[in-house]
């Protein structure tokens, strides 16, 4: 078979062995063409040839053109997948790729708005139900940090108003429950008043757009942006800005990184300390300062 073929070979099988979506297939077969190309110019004649510093070379000369680090991930990971592909049909008898690593991009701080341009995002005013349903998924996103797929996903049940909590379905399919601020709550209540006039019966979801049904991820980063504009916010507004924003604003009026790691449902507290802009510098400077074992005795 040749090169063209087993990549093709490989592409019918995300179709339709993994069920991969067309995009995700799409992005295979570019990554694996730009392989393709890359082991053709260095003259090695079959995927058998190659070995991991031949994939060395495929990375460096990958950010020699401009790609990110990210994107060279992404190369290399779909590289890995193909090789592991060609172990199973049994043409290759080891992964040349599982060592190779990319290179380490710079990580890049999350943004945020302030408080006084949050203050005005949220401000919305304007009756109606899409109204109504707007100004509730805004205060939400920013009452409770919730990721994007988090708030989409929410049904009716998973808000508890006498308790002023949310209950959401994180990442790994790991249950948490949040506070919800008395601002989104009165949005929520004024929402579940109008939600009967555009709501299908049987719907469960909590947010649904104007057809009836549980409102897309595209259709709240649409609506986003839109009342980003409408308020006047010189800003790129996007859902999981108001994530970000949460973050920043709770930590920097507690101090308390692990109880944002908690809201945030974080596996990792690394992960919060990145979303949160400290350093290590300053969680040292917290540490001496409250923990009873690192503060410095009085000498008097």
């Amino acid at each position: 078979m040749d090169n063209a073929g087993w990549i093709d070979k490989f592409i019918r099988h995300l179709d339709f062995e993994r069920r991969l979506s067309p995009e995700t297939s799409k992005n295979y077969r570019r990554d694996l063409l730009a392989l393709r190309k890359f082991r053709d110019y260095s003259g090695i004649d079959s995927w058998r040839g190659m070995d991991s510093e031949h994939f060395r070379a495929f990375s460096a000369s990958c950010y020699r053109k401009g790609l990110s680090a990210r994107s060279i991930q992404r190369r290399l990971s779909a590289c890995r997948s193909f090789f592991r592909y060609l172990i199973r049909e049994k043409h290759i008898a080891r992964n040349p790729v599982t060592d190779v690593s990319a290179p380490k991009g710079k990580k890049r701080l999350p943004d945020n708005l302030d408080a006084d341009r949050m203050a005005r995002l949220l401000d919305i005013s304007g009756d109606g139900p899409l109204v109504a349903r707007d100004r509730a998924i805004l205060e939400l996103l920013y009452s409770s940090g919730l990721r994007l797929s988090e708030l989409t996903g929410l049904n009716q049940g998973d808000v508890d108003m006498h308790d002023a909590t949310v209950r959401v379905t994180g990442k790994g399919n790991k249950d948490r429950i949040i506070p919800v601020g008395k601002k989104a709550l009165a949005a929520l209540r004024l929402w579940q008043t109008a939600r009967s006039t555009m709501a299908s019966t049987e719907e469960p979801a909590l947010f649904v757009s104007n057809r009836g049904s549980r409102i897309s991820k595209r259709s709240v980063q649409a609506r986003v942006a839109h009342w980003a504009r409408r308020q006047g916010i010189d800003a790129n507004v996007y859902p999981h800005l108001f994530r970000h924003s949460f973050a920043t604003h709770l930590l920097e009026s507690s101090h308390d990184l692990r109880a944002v790691q908690e809201l945030l449902g974080h596996a990792n507290i690394s992960t919060t300390q990145v979303y949160t802009h400290l350093d290590f510098q300053h969680l040292a400077q917290i540490y001496d300062q409250t923990h009873p074992r690192a503060r410095k005795k009085d000498r008097s």
